[in-house]
């Protein structure tokens, strides 16, 4: 399965959602993969520490090999890193990313990702380097890497904190999600609405969520809260599943795995 975790409005948790995700999947015991297409790089810090990592590791690299025509049986193979967590791999990002991306927009590499990743997925029988479970980050931003990641998944979480402007915010990516599902990936759906930074005694988080389940869109059950442990494992690079085993946040992250991959 093929996730990717993206909202256009940065602030949202995405990239710890994400990460925190994939540390939980390895430490279920599956073969697991975080794909890292934000410039900035946070989820790949997290999972990896501060670096260096190793060079020409990273996105950028596998996206320069598209245009370069060097490809090879597994594309992405070649460019991914080993976390220090068992079962965990990485595919870093890169400043470099911003650099190259008008060339891929020029040469129409969009559906470039899909292809690396189908020979990746251990569950549609790709060869060589096989994962049960692929986690894509994205930049807060509808750009040629988020298109591409969501050409290659199977699923949207889309990250939501509770406000209007969130909510405004919301639609409009849903109705994006929509146009990509018709015109590039009839497979895509949206897993859920993941809302993050729960506030449960505050009387406008309550309101936003009850209103977005009645008009009927996919909110998760589980509800993430706030806790100054989330930036305490970034600062460690150590998931919460690691570095907070026992904390409440950490078995929220934990229902919320359950939840959408109907385990527990």
């Amino acid at each position: 399965m093929r996730r990717v975790v993206f909202n256009q409005k940065g602030g949202v948790g995405k990239s710890s959602i994400a990460a925190n995700l994939a540390a939980l999947s390895a430490a279920r015991g599956v073969e697991t993969l975080l794909v890292d297409l934000d410039p900035q790089g946070n989820a790949s810090r997290y999972l990896l520490g501060p670096g260096p990592w190793p060079e020409g590791k990273d996105a950028a690299a596998l996206f320069d090999q598209f245009l370069q025509f060097r490809l090879t049986t597994d594309p992405a193979a070649d460019f991914i890193v080993e976390s220090p967590h068992p079962r965990l791999h990485v595919l870093p990002s890169s400043p470099a990313l911003a650099d190259i991306q008008s060339k891929l927009e020029a040469k129409h590499k969009i559906y470039k990702l899909k292809s690396a990743l189908a020979r990746l997925d251990g569950a549609r029988g790709g060869s060589g380097r096989r994962y049960g479970a692929i986690f894509i980050d994205t930049a807060p931003a509808f750009d040629f890497y988020t298109l591409s990641a969501l050409i290659a998944a199977d699923r949207v979480l889309v990250p939501f904190d509770c406000d209007d402007f969130s909510r405004q915010a919301l639609y409009g990516l849903l109705e994006e999600v929509a146009e990509i599902r018709a015109d590039h990936n009839d497979e895509l759906e949206v897993e859920g609405i993941v809302v993050n930074q729960f506030q449960p005694r505050t009387n406008l988080a309550q309101r936003v969520v009850a209103e977005l389940e009645e008009e009927g869109l996919p909110v998760l059950k589980t509800k993430l809260g706030q806790s100054v442990v989330m930036r305490e494992s970034h600062e460690a690079s150590e998931p919460l599943v690691h570095f907070a085993p026992k904390h409440k946040l950490t078995g929220q992250f934990e229902a919320l795995y359950d939840e959408i991959t109907g385990e527990g």
